[in-house]
């Protein structure tokens, strides 16, 4: 059970292992592109290449989708980014249904484990392989592996490295419930726990009252999608990449410093933050030599 491409080798690490995976459940068909044609999730491409069958219900309670679902006869379910699961769906299969989350739980529960770890500035994570019960990610552990958070890293090069590492912990996980080898054990705690809400539109909003360190995180933790903005001119402003820059000098926030040629540099609540990739409204993806040859930055220019 899976939708986005960061469960697609989980399912290909299975069928390459010569495991029976007898359907596919993912989100229905959605309007995508200019002509808004109806586009297959990437699960399901995987999936139709297999020769899978694929099940894509609107509603997991319905009960003609349960019928279905319990005819296959699965002795598991594996659940990679789907959404949750009605108590019906995942207490069906005799040996239970597992998830792979994208941290190392029980830290970073929620949606967006990887960006969360990253805007907080983490220096490792990790995957998690745990059963499903009534509470969203709080069931027992099957298996950890931890992964370095490195300083150059975003959430994209983190994600593709949490996908492959997140398909070889699904596959031993699958290999030691089949050998009757696990021990699953509760998820326990005595540090304060962090949350990994969904993120949306106004989450990413930069807040240039934080320390240049901390945008600089935040940064990384949503590039290259879904991508922090702030405004500039009034105008909406993605930032994809930014730097550190070793400076004592002391600026109002947000305040622009340029030499109209190389550098863009701003102020936050402490030190400067040298934007480096930006997008403005209407425009392609430019690093800042580029955008600064087509844009007069004036003095006293602030982002907001």
């Amino acid at each position: 059970m899976g939708t986005p491409e960061f469960a697609v080798p989980c399912l290909d690490i299975l069928v390459e292992n010569g495991y029976n995976v007898v359907a596919v459940i993912t989100s229905p068909d959605k309007p995508a592109g200019r002509g808004l044609q109806l586009a297959h999730s990437p699960v399901k491409a995987a999936a139709l290449t297999h020769n899978i069958p694929v099940l894509q219900p609107e509603k997991l309670k319905d009960p003609a989708f349960l019928e279905t679902l319990r005819s296959y006869e699965a002795d598991l379910q594996i659940v990679v980014a789907f959404r949750m699961l009605p108590e019906a769906v995942w207490n069906m299969p005799r040996l239970g249904t597992f998830n792979l989350h994208a941290s190392l739980l029980p830290q970073y529960r929620g949606a967006a484990p990887i960006n969360w770890a990253i805007i907080n500035g983490e220096t490792q994570t990790g995957i998690t392989t745990f059963f499903l019960q009534h509470e969203i990610d709080t069931g027992d552990i099957i298996l950890k592996e931890t992964e370095n958070i490195l300083p150059t890293d975003n959430v994209g090069t983190l994600y593709e490295r949490l996908m492959h590492k997140g398909a070889g912990l699904v596959l031993r996980t699958v290999q030691a419930i089949e050998a009757n080898a696990v021990q699953p054990t509760p998820q326990v705690f005595d540090a304060p726990l962090k949350a990994a809400p969904k993120i949306f539109k106004e989450t990413c909003r930069i807040n240039f009252e934080q320390t240049a360190e901390q945008i600089h995180n935040f940064v990384r933790g949503l590039s290259p999608y879904p991508a922090a903005w702030t405004l500039l001119n009034g105008k909406s402003c993605k930032v994809f990449k930014t730097n550190l820059v070793d400076t004592d000098v002391n600026a109002a926030v947000g305040q622009l410093f340029t030499d109209h040629k190389t550098f863009l540099h701003v102020g936050t609540a402490k030190g400067l933050l040298a934007i480096e990739e930006l997008q403005t409204e209407g425009k392609k993806r430019m690093n800042i030599a580029e955008f600064l040859r087509g844009n007069k930055i004036a003095e006293g220019t602030v982002m907001e």
